[in-house]
């Protein structure tokens, strides 16, 4: 059994006046040679955009890229001709592809949007790129793990008919816990995980874990969730 703790302090930090982000694994202007990936789970970035400010224009190839927004909305636009906006509760994917160029931007004066945006790294290269948007509601969340992100190869089930298809071999489960709710759930051997707190805290496997934590877990075969507090949680499971 390995389980391995990121404190959000240990993230990398970067401030550019109109964006404040932690950096999960490396990226941009910070490296560190112990936090590449895990995995494909290459890119975890909790960004913090300045009302009236974002990403202008830029390109992307050969990535599947997640946004998920926790509070103020995100305005996205990109070269397929999608032009989105993406509150909180939604999730948005982009299948970069062959190609695609795209910008972010927070159009509300005077609001702070906060997001989370992932990389991972696909198992199909040069494809046509794609887009994809779900909402997924507070109450289906609440107490449970809703799968969200799942591979083209996994079959569809009831559990997981609104789950959005990606080129890669992962998935993302995301719940929201507090108070009594509380979860006990086993792992699977032949994947290993990554659990990331979007934010508030929750006692995981017996360790208390707060916004920007995180727990890598390899070998490890049972997952506990509670005493939470507004928690949101994000679960990762990744062919090894």
């Amino acid at each position: 059994m390995q389980t391995v703790l990121h404190t959000a302090e240990s993230r990398g930090n970067a401030h550019h006046g109109w964006l404040q982000s932690r950096h999960t694994f490396s990226f941009a202007d910070y490296y560190d040679r112990n936090r590449m990936n895990f995995g494909v789970l290459r890119v975890i970035n909790d960004d913090q955009v300045a009302g009236g400010q974002g990403f202008g224009t830029h390109p992307h190839r050969d990535m599947e890229i997640i946004s998920i927004p926790l509070e103020g909305d995100l305005a996205h636009k990109d070269s397929m001709g999608n032009v989105k906006g993406i509150p909180p509760g939604e999730v948005q994917r982009m299948s970069a592809g062959s190609g695609v160029v795209h910008s972010e931007f927070n159009h509300a004066e005077g609001q702070t949007t906060h997001f989370l945006q992932i990389w991972i790294e696909p198992n199909k290269f040069g494809g046509k790129p794609e887009y994809s948007q779900e909402a997924y509601s507070e109450a289906e969340k609440r107490g449970r793990f809703v799968q969200v992100i799942k591979p083209y190869e996994q079959a569809a089930t009831a559990d997981n008919a609104r789950a959005i298809n990606i080129h890669a071999d992962a998935s993302l489960w995301v719940g929201l816990f507090d108070g009594a709710e509380s979860l006990e759930r086993d792992l699977s051997g032949k994947h290993k995980y990554y659990l990331h707190m979007a934010r508030g805290s929750v006692v995981v496997n017996g360790e208390t874990l707060n916004a920007g934590d995180a727990a890598m877990f390899d070998g490890e075969t049972h997952l506990s969730l509670k005493n939470g507090n507004q928690a949101e949680v994000l679960l990762f499971e990744l062919s090894k």
